[in-house]
């Protein structure tokens, strides 16, 4: 295991069988939870929300946790399996409760689909699914709602107004997702959107709070 550190962050190389993972820390001063959050397949923990939660959360007492898979530290182009990815995640659960704290299992997008996939087996107290994948683009018929449905513990779903993965309208009566508006996959929205960017994220980052409370 490596660990590097800057003055608000600590990384952390964690072994798994398909690779080493990376997860970044960003401790809150005195913390009740950890919130441990993967990426999409399309980038890393780069990604607008992330980073909004990663700032956001530990003045309310929640570590962050961003989870980077073995493929995207490896620096491969194009994610694995669905199998493989919960392999890794599963691997390095233990790091992520070694604080010994209640640990929040989320993610976005495919990020979100491990995390519910895992999160009975593994002991989450509870899965935040940020732009969970409902179906792909355009194919209402490659619902993976069950995915979300199987999950035993608490769930909050965030998905953009705009989302074309699956709009919140879209999502079964059981789940009720905090929209964004005119939010995109990546809750980015448009110029002339009523609200601005930075309100879009603060909208994102004030539900994640209230709700871990």
């Amino acid at each position: 295991m490596n660990v590097s550190s800057t003055s608000t962050s600590t990384c952390e190389l964690v072994a798994t069988p398909v690779g080493d993972a990376r997860v970044t820390w960003h401790p809150a001063a005195r913390p009740h939870t950890v919130l441990a959050l993967g990426h999409g397949a399309g980038g890393g923990i780069e990604a607008r929300d992330l980073r909004a939660l990663a700032a956001a959360l530990p003045p309310h007492g929640v570590t962050v946790a961003l989870v980077e898979q073995p493929w995207r530290v490896a620096g491969k182009k194009v994610a694995p399996a669905p199998g493989t990815l919960d392999t890794a995640w599963r691997a390095l659960w233990p790091a992520l409760t070694r604080p010994g704290l209640p640990v929040v299992a989320g993610g976005r997008s495919a990020g979100a689909r491990v995390a519910c996939r895992t999160a009975d087996g593994l002991g989450a107290k509870a899965v935040l699914a940020l732009s969970f994948p409902l179906h792909p683009p355009g194919r209402h018929d490659r619902s993976r709602a069950d995915e979300l449905l199987a999950v035993k513990v608490p769930v909050l779903v965030v998905q953009g107004g705009r989302d074309p993965f699956g709009h919140p309208e879209e999502f079964p009566p059981d789940v009720a997702p905090v929209e964004v508006p005119y939010g995109d996959h990546g809750f980015a929205v448009p110029k002339r959107a009523p609200c601005g960017q930075e309100e879009a994220l603060e909208l994102l980052t004030s539900a994640v709070v209230n709700w871990l409370r």
